[in-house]
């Protein structure tokens, strides 16, 4: 599976992107099932409340599936874990 994981927004609006291959990863079942987890919430309503200035924004591209976008604040755990293992960042 091609995990591919783009942060937009920010207060300097740099984007960044990562991708990653779990069947080159050690931890490529793990990050599978975080995955399919944050693809499954993403069927679910959004979020509702205003934005806040400058928030990241994810654009998460699993193999060919259409993309699903998510903001922080308000990242779900499942959402969290995924960026900080894609991305390499912690929160």
């Amino acid at each position: 599976m091609r995990i591919r994981l783009i942060r937009s927004g920010g207060l300097l609006g740099v984007p960044r992107r990562a991708e990653a291959d779990t069947a080159a990863r050690p931890d490529g079942a793990a990050l599978e099932e975080l995955a399919y987890e944050v693809l499954a919430a993403a069927d679910g309503p959004p979020p509702s409340g205003p934005g806040v200035p400058d928030a990241y924004r994810y654009t998460l591209t699993v193999d060919d599936q259409p993309p699903v976008e998510f903001t922080d604040p308000g990242l779900t755990d499942a959402q969290l874990r995924l960026v900080e293992r894609v991305l390499g960042e912690g929160f």
